[in-house]
Formats: C-alpha cells, structure tokens, sequence
C-alpha cells in the first residue's frame, strides 16, 4: 500500500459488471481531475488467442485443463511486480490485449494478440486495475497486499452463467453446450482463485436477481437492472457513511451492520456516492505527503 502511489484494483470475473465500476470510476476521476494510469488484467494473461487454444488443448489432451481463471494461464508475477514497483516510485510497465476488430485497426495489429510492453505514463495520480486478479493471493504471489482499495464486482453465480451463455452464444458464435462445457472446466479455478478474492476486498457490489434464476441454463434474457438489488458489503464498516448513502439512495437499506442495499438501477450511482469519497481521501494524503 503507498500514500504517494496509490492503487485501486476492481476484480470480477468477465461480465460480472466490472465495465460498470470502471465507468463509474471514469466519472469520479473527471470531476475529481484525477490522472489515473489504467491497466486491464487481459493485458497479463500469459497467451494470446491462438496460444491459448493450443495450450488448453495440450491441458486436456494430457488429462488436465487451462482457464484464464487459474496462474498457469497468467503472468501473476508481472503483475505483482507491476503493482509493487508503481506503489514505490509509481513507475512499471503495461501492455495491451486486443479483443476485436476496432481495437485493431487502432493498434494496427490481429484480434487476439498482445501490444508490447511499454512504460507508464510517469505523470499519473494512481493506478487503476480492472480485471481478474487484483485480489489474488497464492504460495507465489500476494498481489492483494498492495492495493490501497480492492473493490469486487460479483453477481449471484446463476446470472453469471446466464450472462455468459448469452454472451458467447449471441457473439461469439458458440453453442450453448459447449458454453457450458467451459464453465464446468473453468469451476475449479474459479473456486480456488477467483472466489477467494471477494474475502480480501474492501468494498464488494453484488448484484441479486429478484425473478426466478434457479436454472440458468434454459434462461434466454438477462435480468435487467429493474430486476436486481445490489448488495453493497464493507469489510470495515467503520469506514462507510451509512446516513449519507441512505440519504442519497432512495428506496435504500441496510441489511447487516456493514450491508447496505440498493435497487439495482442505482448500482452506478451508488459507486460514485461511495467511491468518490474514498478517492478524494487518498488523493488529500498524497498532497499532503508531497
């Protein structure tokens, strides 16, 4: 953790509505006039598309399997030492992943294949991390340790997988047996890596369907934000304002003692009535210390 070069990671599974958290963070760091270095965790998988085809298909000719949930898969090492170098002097380095076709024309390279690494913006006030990984703790690495806010975005499991099943099926061309193929192998990292994160965040958002998901896998919508709550869990309760967001939070409520709930249309705006503190709280260390 540093004062002078902060570090604010958003992890959650592809989907879970990480995209949500950045935007919301996007806003805050604009009106806020804050600098952010931005990294994306795809950036830190260890393959590129074609590898990776092969390397899972090696996995399972062998008896094993690869998922971009699990270490093998990913250089967690680069980015432990990404975090740790930038919180001491706010320095590293980052590469970009191309997902698609207007990424490549911008980056003048295929779909699926990786930037190569450059220097960051040595003028930044934080980093941002948005990904899969910036809680994780092995016997190798503890990337969670330097975080100076860990946030998680995780729905109930069953709108994952609905979304999921959607996602890949209308996109990407897949059938939705052989989606569900891919989350059977990608259970077991997604327990032991992915999971185990949600314990170490200081703030977690998870979006709770209200209509019936009890099989996923015949479901053809995805609920929709009318039909969710967001439960908003602090691991210090002591550090949330709970009068202030149920002022701002219309229809909102606490659950537990460090538990407030929000209709799930407010999930954005309840990001940025929490969040924003939190940033300006940092950023007023960081002047200070100079």
């Amino acid at each position: 953790m540093s004062v002078s070069h902060p570090i604010i990671a958003v992890t959650g599974s592809s989907g879970a509505g990480t995209s949500t958290v950045k935007h919301a963070f996007e806003d805050i760091f604009r009106r806020t006039n804050v600098k952010p270095v931005v990294v994306e965790g795809d950036s830190f998988h260890r393959y590129n598309r074609e590898e990776m085809r092969a390397a899972v298909a090696k996995a399972e000719a062998e008896g094993g399997s690869l998922t971009h949930f699990g270490p093998e898969a990913n250089c967690l090492d680069r980015l432990e030492k990404l975090f740790q170098t930038y919180s001491e002097t706010g320095r590293g380095e980052k590469r970009f992943y191309i997902h698609d076709e207007s990424e490549a024309v911008k980056f003048n390279q295929p779909p699926g294949t990786f930037t190569e690494w450059e220097e960051l913006d040595a003028d930044s006030d934080l980093l941002f991390y948005e990904g899969l990984h910036g809680g994780v703790v092995t016997d190798e690495v503890n990337i969670a340790q330097y975080t100076d806010l860990l946030i998680g975005v995780v729905p109930v499991i069953n709108i994952e997988w609905i979304q999921k099943i959607k996602r890949d099926c209308s996109n990407r061309g897949y059938s939705q047996d052989a989606v569900v193929d891919i989350i059977l192998k990608r259970m077991p990292d997604y327990i032991h890596h992915i999971t185990p994160q949600f314990s170490r965040t200081h703030i977690n958002f998870q979006r709770v369907p209200l209509i019936d998901t009890s099989n996923p896998f015949v479901m053809r919508e995805i609920p929709t934000a009318d039909e969710s709550l967001c439960v908003i869990r602090f691991k210090d309760p002591k550090q949330a304002d709970f009068p202030y967001y149920l002022s701002m939070l219309k229809d909102s409520f606490m659950s537990r003692p460090n538990n407030i709930v929000v209709p799930g249309v407010k999930m954005g705006l309840a990001m940025e009535v929490i969040l924003t503190p939190f940033i300006e709280e940092m950023m007023q260390k960081k002047r200070q210390r100079g």
